[in-house]
């Protein structure tokens, strides 16, 4: 590309230098053939002019008068016949030096097909570039804030109740027996919701920055549902739930990490018990087909608003703060969920009204983590 638009620009400049020397040449001999012929003209009359006799004669004095003539015709047409590209390079070298100082909205109209043109177009491309990469740092860095902000402020609000709950328990030796165990009974369950708190954030941290290496395999996901939802027993007892796995096929093999499937699905299931209580059921429907397979979770306790679907998934977003409050959510559950459905090329979507809250999973049967690109992970 680069010796293309080398060999471009110099055609350019012989082209014109042979312009150039063409007019300068006709414009001689026309000079040359006429003032010639006006002095022996001037002559022939009887005249004895000094300037006149020179030019018979073809004074050296007046070879060098048509040298310099020549080269100034050769100099003002080289000069025209340059001047488009030249003034289109001061436009480029005007944009580049104002980028340089920061002006990153600088753009050179692109005009023609030529090796300025497609100067011209680089240029463009590449502060497009350098703007989307500066718009991506500033995102970086106010999600840096924003992270920072958010886990400081989850983790304090459990950590203070516990320090609370033990200096009152340090501090009051004769504290009836049933308090004491209140209180440490509401500490412990702080102390978990702060290890869950960080399990999740170093979990979401490993997925959304490629820390993580995938393990695919072979992995029956009916037989996997299954258990999540008996290991999640105890829970669904404890909010009076019941709860269904519906499948169409009896087993279905899929490729993916097994791991990082329990995960995905037991963040689903826990999320709807949480937020499904109000409903007395949660049921997962699995649909198998050649290539896809889809997964619903489905809840039928709190309806999510509307304009709040598309913000689930962003990292410690809470629906109705107060109420993820107080069912213990850190907001980067269904983050984790989307991370890994990412890393799977599979999708997650969500749909919520008087019908029900589904969340739907898409995986691909045959995944193959190379074809995949593993590294678009976050």
């Amino acid at each position: 590309m680069k010796s293309s638009t080398s060999r471009k620009y110099h055609a350019r400049v012989v082209s014109n230098i042979l312009v150039s020397a063409v007019i300068a040449c006709l414009i001689e001999v026309f000079l040359v053939a006429n003032l010639s012929m006006v002095a022996d003209y001037v002559l022939k009359e009887g005249s004895e002019n000094m300037l006149f006799l020179m030019i018979a004669e073809s004074d050296v004095a007046v070879v060098l008068v048509y040298l310099l003539i020549g080269i100034l015709i050769f100099s003002v047409s080289f000069l025209l016949l340059q001047e488009k590209s030249i003034r289109y390079i001061s436009r480029i070298s005007d944009a580049v030096e104002n980028i340089s100082h920061g002006d990153l909205n600088t753009t050179v109209e692109v005009v023609g097909d030529d090796e300025f043109s497609g100067m011209a177009e680089n240029l463009n491309k590449m502060v497009a570039e350098i703007r989307e990469l500066m718009d991506k740092e500033r995102e970086s860095e106010r999600t840096k804030n924003e992270l920072i902000t958010n886990v400081a402020h989850d983790l304090r609000t459990p950590l203070t109740s516990i320090i609370g709950y033990m200096e009152l328990l340090s501090a009051k030796w004769d504290m009836p027996e049933a308090v004491q165990h209140k209180y440490i009974d509401i500490a412990y369950t702080k102390a978990k919701r702060l290890e869950k708190l960080i399990v999740d954030l170093f979990g979401f941290t490993k997925l959304n920055y490629g820390k993580i290496s995938m393990n695919v395999g072979k992995v029956d996901i009916v037989k996997l549902l299954g258990q999540l939802l008996e290991e999640a027993y105890p829970s669904f007892m404890d909010k009076n739930l019941s709860y269904e796995l519906q499948s169409n096929v009896p087993a279905k093999i899929i490729m993916a990490d097994g791991n990082l499937l329990a995960r995905l699905f037991e963040n689903l299931i826990n999320n709807a018990i949480k937020y499904g209580a109000d409903g007395k059921r949660v049921v997962v429907k699995v649909n198998a087909e050649e290539e896809i397979v889809t997964v619903s979770v489905i809840n039928y306790g709190y309806v999510i608003p509307a304009e709040e679907l598309p913000l689930i998934f962003n990292k410690f977003y809470r629906v109705e703060h107060s109420r993820s409050t107080n069912t213990g959510g850190t907001g980067l559950g269904l983050a984790i969920v989307k991370n890994i459905v990412d890393i799977h090329g599979g999708t997650v979507d969500v749909s919520s009204d008087s019908n029900g809250t589904v969340f739907t999973i898409r995986l691909q049967v045959n995944f193959d983590v190379n074809r995949e690109n593993f590294g678009k992970i976050g």
